[in-house]
């Protein structure tokens, strides 16, 4: 039998002698390691006879717990004295000013997506991305734009190679076609992101942010479309009762095709939406050509759709009341912390229609 009360002795004495942390930490290792005195102890515990293995184990166990117990204050004494001296070399001047806070905004284009994507997701929307730089075929083949469409022309689209097979997009319709050609329907889903065409003025930028719309399903018509964006432009300009006019239009990729006006008047130099007998145009839509079923491998006599694409930027000019496009990719610190949003705090009806 091993002699605890002499094994117990020298581990005290040696931890007596210990004067730092790190020094502890390794006497630590050497006694409860893989290899340590104590856990060879333990080891020995399986060759010992039956009588003598319940004395031999309470014996070491009562011997490691007053060991980890010693280890345990110490760890705890060298702490303290840490702490010591660092309150004594390090002090804090509490009559000194507080350091400046300056919290972010939420950008106006970014509310807004969150705002539409919140609101089509409450009906069973999805959310899919496609690249900024595309090929001719998604951006418009697929989309049954004939060659001479004058939305090809360099006028209207930033090409990237001579060939115009890659361009940056100028819709996010070529995330439908993505979609719906690496899936199998039924379609619902809405695609906001960045789109680009040459043009620049008040109203218009190079770069610009879009939302496309898409559900094909069995059975969808002209009165599933009306009903999708009647709701949403109730939701989103937060109005119980709203103008709304289909226009006939024409889209290459849609058929039939129309363009939804909303009714506005304005009052004290203020737009007010949802009344008056004014029209404003906000979105275009209609249901999704056959042609395109029949490019992404669909069959348009037992599927059909609708689609619809809004622009970002311009809802957020009239939810919010901002008069220049330009202004939103300025750059402008003092334009951001007027038009932006708290992002821990953003009101339902932030600011209202009064800018």
């Amino acid at each position: 039998m091993e002699n605890f009360d002499q094994i117990e002795l020298d581990i005290l004495n040696k931890l007596k002698n210990i004067n730092d942390r790190s020094s502890l930490d390794l006497f630590k290792t050497e006694v409860f390691g893989k290899k340590g005195s104590i856990t060879e102890l333990f080891k020995k515990i399986v060759s010992l006879d039956q009588n003598k293995k319940k004395d031999y184990a309470a014996k070491l166990n009562e011997l490691k717990q007053k060991v980890e117990k010693t280890i345990k204050t110490r760890f705890i004494e060298f702490d303290q004295v840490e702490i010591n001296k660092k309150l004594k070399s390090e002090k804090i001047d509490v009559t000194l000013p507080g350091r400046a806070f300056f919290s972010g905004k939420i950008h106006p284009v970014s509310q807004v997506i969150d705002e539409v994507t919140s609101i089509f997701s409450e009906i069973g929307f999805s959310v899919e991305e496609g690249p900024d730089v595309e090929n001719e075929y998604y951006n418009f083949s697929a989309l049954n734009t004939p060659k001479n469409h004058p939305a090809r022309d360099m006028h209207d689209t930033f090409y990237l190679d001579h060939s115009k097979e890659l361009l940056l997009r100028t819709h996010t319709s070529p995330v439908q076609i993505r979609t719906m050609l690496n899936s199998k329907p039924p379609f619902k889903i809405i695609a906001p992101g960045r789109t680009y065409r040459c043009d620049s003025d008040q109203t218009h930028a190079p770069m610009f942010h879009q939302l496309e719309g898409l559900h094909i399903d069995k059975n969808i018509n002209m009165g599933h479309l009306k009903g999708c964006l009647y709701y949403f432009v109730k939701k989103f300009f937060e109005i119980d009762k709203v103008k709304i006019r289909f226009r006939p239009s024409h889209f290459p990729f849609t058929e039939p095709s129309a363009e939804v006006d909303i009714g506005y008047r304005i009052q004290d130099g203020k737009i007010k939406i949802g009344e008056g007998d004014k029209w404003l145009e906000i979105l275009g839509c209609g249901m999704v050509h056959p042609k395109v079923l029949k490019n992404v491998k669909v069959n348009p006599k037992e599927y059909q759709g609708y689609a619809f694409g809004v622009g970002i930027d311009r809802l957020a000019m009239l939810k919010y009341g901002i008069n220049d496009l330009r202004a939103f990719f300025e750059s402008d610190i003092r334009w951001l912390e007027f038009y932006g949003f708290d992002p821990l705090d953003v009101p339902t009806n932030y600011r209202g229609l009064s800018r």
